[in-house]
């Protein structure tokens, strides 16, 4: 099926940064050709990589048009010049190492008919390479870029969309700026919440427009081994916390902590009392362990929290990249 008539544009952008993942970007560029709905380009970026940009430009420039990042170095500044290179009215974001359904773009584009959304993105679903960690619970799975237990189970507002699986209308980019640089994950440093910020951003800038969430639009987050080791969970929620502390700093604590306020108060306590009489009934110690790693987790990340709301602001928090 081609571009449906009713529906917009649509440009697909990939970021990547080191060629350790070829295979799984070329699975991610793959799955996107193969869409139900067309999207009217794949734009994929390499982050300061001439190398990687060389064999992206060789072996897919055939199914993309390939660019280098010519913003600073990281997530945010490779996404925004991936905007720059876009035509479509609508842009999305997949992760190199991820692959959408093959209704992914069909199910978040019917949402852009209402004025109102400025942004649309769907479930991600992770794929282990070794299954996941008993003791790992899914109220963190956010720790590994996935979907975690607390979002919606149907289409509803969210505050702001997951990262691997998310897209806007491309004019917001022009109205409100792009991710900003400061945020954002650089290389293998587990940062994040340029998403955060940018949504909360966004939203400022379109009045009346709202965020959805759709569950249906789904990928699959590929989790390698060292992302389920404890090591990793610890240093992602204390990277985490310190990510939500720039925010913060940048849109008040109200905005940027709604959400984790509510699932705080909320989802974990609920996710820790099934644990633990799941832990009584069946004598089990993985459930305990589970209910052990959210307490642990939520004092890493308040541990990061404080520790970013001392740290002197960077001046590349100032200006939008």
């Amino acid at each position: 099926m081609g571009q449906t008539d009713g529906l917009p544009s649509c440009s697909v952008v990939v970021c990547a940064y080191t060629a350790a993942r070829w295979l799984d970007l070329c699975a991610a560029v793959a799955s996107i050709t193969r869409q139900t709905v067309r999207p009217l380009e794949i734009v994929l970026v390499a982050d300061h990589n001439r190398p990687l940009f060389e064999r992206m430009l060789a072996e897919l420039g055939e199914y993309a048009t390939v660019v280098e990042n010519t913003r600073p170095t990281g997530l945010s500044g490779a996404r925004n010049s991936g905007v720059a290179a876009c035509r479509a009215n609508v842009v999305a974001f997949l992760d190199d190492d991820a692959m959408a359904s093959e209704d992914w773009l069909e199910r978040l584009l019917p949402y852009y008919a209402d004025a109102a959304t400025l942004g649309v993105g769907g479930a991600v679903h992770p794929l282990w390479q070794s299954g996941a960690p008993d003791w790992f619970p899914l109220e963190f799975a956010w720790v590994v870029g996935c979907s975690y237990r607390g979002l919606p189970a149907v289409v509803a507002p969210v505050r702001n969309l997951l990262g691997c699986n998310m897209s806007f209308r491309r004019e917001i980019f022009a109205l409100a700026g792009g991710f900003r640089s400061g945020l954002g994950r650089l290389g293998t440093t587990p940062l994040g919440c340029e998403e955060t910020e940018f949504c909360i951003r966004a939203a400022k800038h379109w009045p009346g427009g709202v965020v959805l969430y759709a569950p249906d639009a789904k990928v699959l987050h590929r989790v390698p081994d060292a992302r389920g080791r404890f090591s990793y969970f610890r240093a992602r929620c204390y990277a985490e916390g310190i990510s939500k502390a720039r925010v913060s700093r940048l849109v008040g604590s109200g905005p940027a902590l709604a959400s984790e306020r509510a699932h705080v108060a909320l989802n974990l306590p609920r996710g820790i009392g099934a644990s633990l009489a799941k832990a009584l009934r069946t004598r089990r110690l993985a459930p305990a362990a589970r209910a052990g790693a959210t307490v642990l987790g939520l004092m890493f990340a308040a541990r990061g929290f404080a520790r970013g709301l001392l740290e002197a602001p960077k001046p590349a928090m100032e200006g939008l990249e």
